[in-house]
């Protein structure tokens, strides 16, 4: 089967590519199942030692793959950029921490000595989304190669190319044959991937539908997953905010990565007494994103994905608009391309998509509260737990309120990111299990308990 893969910024079909056979596919876990031994059995300086080179050669290789990223996805240049940046500073943190968090750890018993060992499990598939093309595989291949395990790739039919990168980079950077290999498949052939017995665990990133899909096959195999899935961030906002920075970082939360992201501010849950000069100043500060070809460094909002989610994102907008939402700004996409403008809806309740589903695009929600209280119960009045922000002069006012967030990750006074130092992941339906810091690392190894009397 052929799969096109079309640039949303001119409409032209950029890539093409073929779905791999059975026998390929067999072929590529049979090499990883074959690597995993020799790869697990090194020292944790010798792994390093190659994460290190990794992170090198992304670096050396960051305008290819930039280019790769914006034909595939749409990024802005400057954003892909950056991507590529953070992925070399995770393989340069885990080559130095890993001894860290992989040490056995002494517990006291009744035992002549007692501890924690961490162990490899073996092969991971990861079920890897288009928006950070690199940094969700980077996020998961860092913790995983440090820790032992070897890893396969399927990533979204939108971005081929640049799980080929991926591999370029392994391939250059030393990487032994067979730690590292890329599935070009569809989800039934996923679904296959996950039930065969060379696979150990299973990583994904992305919808909640695509999450209930392999966590329940997952599951029936008894294998350990871990889901990171949608997202309806709030984004609060106290009486006592500094409006020029809370604006400001509405403005990035919002609609950076042209609004396609799981911790994207989505819906912003504002106190009545500074609503309006709030609402002005973040439609003012909208207006000016311009919308055009992400390489060029004057486009300052990059266009979606692809056409289909455009779509969608549009058709959200409108159901909300027929049920009492006002446009304050944008709202009618340009047919010609996958672009949505900036957009800004007023007045949204409950029973509009624009409160209770996921916009994933450049479409902010306005939510006007009381106080403190109410800001809170409709922060939590979502089916997700990804994160929240909290804008306020007082700190422990803000502290306070991030502590009552159902959510995985609470800022105060900053945009809601994934730092390989803080775990990252989510509660309901966000998803389960965590990534980065030392829990990430921890989620693919057998926590194995050691007693000698």
């Amino acid at each position: 089967m052929t799969v096109e893969t079309v640039n949303p910024a001119t409409g032209q079909v950029e890539y093409r590519h073929e779905l791999m056979t059975a026998a390929q596919v067999d072929a590529v876990l049979a090499a990883s199942s074959q690597a995993f031994p020799a790869w697990s059995a090194l020292s944790l300086a010798e792994r390093g030692k190659v994460m290190r080179a990794v992170g090198a050669e992304l670096r050396r290789r960051r305008d290819d793959i930039q280019r790769i990223m914006t034909a595939e996805m749409g990024k802005l240049r400057k954003e892909a950029l950056a991507e590529v940046d953070k992925c070399a500073g995770a393989c340069d943190y885990y080559a130095d921490h890993a001894a860290d968090y992989l040490q056995d750890q002494p517990v006291a018993t009744d035992g002549q000595r007692s501890y924690v060992r961490y162990e490899p499990i073996g092969c991971v598939l990861a079920v890897m989304p288009w928006n950070f093309p690199i940094w969700q595989v980077f996020r998961f291949l860092a913790p995983a190669f440090m820790a032992g395990n070897v890893a396969v790739l399927k990533h979204a039919s939108n971005v081929p190319r640049c799980a080929d990168v991926i591999a370029e980079v392994l391939r250059a950077a030393g990487l032994p044959d067979g730690v590292f290999g890329v599935l070009h498949i569809d989800n039934d052939q996923a679904a296959e991937v996950i039930r065969d017995a060379r696979v150990a665990a299973v990583t994904l990133t992305g919808s909640e539908r695509a999450g209930r899909s392999v966590a329940s096959n997952a599951g029936g195999q008894l294998k350990k997953s871990v889901m990171e899935l949608g997202g309806s961030d709030a984004f609060i906002v106290l009486d006592d905010a500094d409006l020029e920075k809370t604006v400001a970082g509405a403005v990035a939360s919002r609609f950076g990565n042209a609004g396609q992201t799981c911790i994207a501010a989505k819906r912003f849950i504002v106190q009545d007494g500074i609503a309006d000069e709030f609402v002005k100043r973040f439609v003012e500060a909208a207006a000016k994103l311009q919308l055009g070809d992400p390489q060029d460094d004057a486009t300052t909002l990059a266009p979606m994905a692809r056409q289909d989610l455009r779509d969608e994102l549009h058709r959200q907008v409108q159901a909300s608009v027929a049920k009492g939402a006002k446009v304050l700004l944008g709202g009618e996409p340009d047919p010609s391309h996958a672009g949505y403008p900036a957009s800004i809806l007023d007045a949204v309740a409950p029973g509009m998509p624009a409160y209770d589903e996921e916009l994933f695009g450049p479409v902010a929600s306005i939510l006007r509260v009381k106080d403190d209280a109410e800001a809170v119960r409709v922060a939590n009045d979502t089916t997700f737990g990804l994160g929240g922000s909290v804008w306020t002069k007082d700190v422990e006012r803000g502290n306070r309120i991030a502590r009552e967030l159902q959510v995985g990750a609470a800022f105060v006074n900053a945009i809601v990111r994934s730092d390989v130092r803080l775990p990252f992941g989510g509660t309901k339906r966000s998803g389960f299990g965590r990534e980065l810091a030392e829990h990430g690392i921890h989620e693919f190894m057998n926590i194995k308990s050691v007693y000698i009397a």
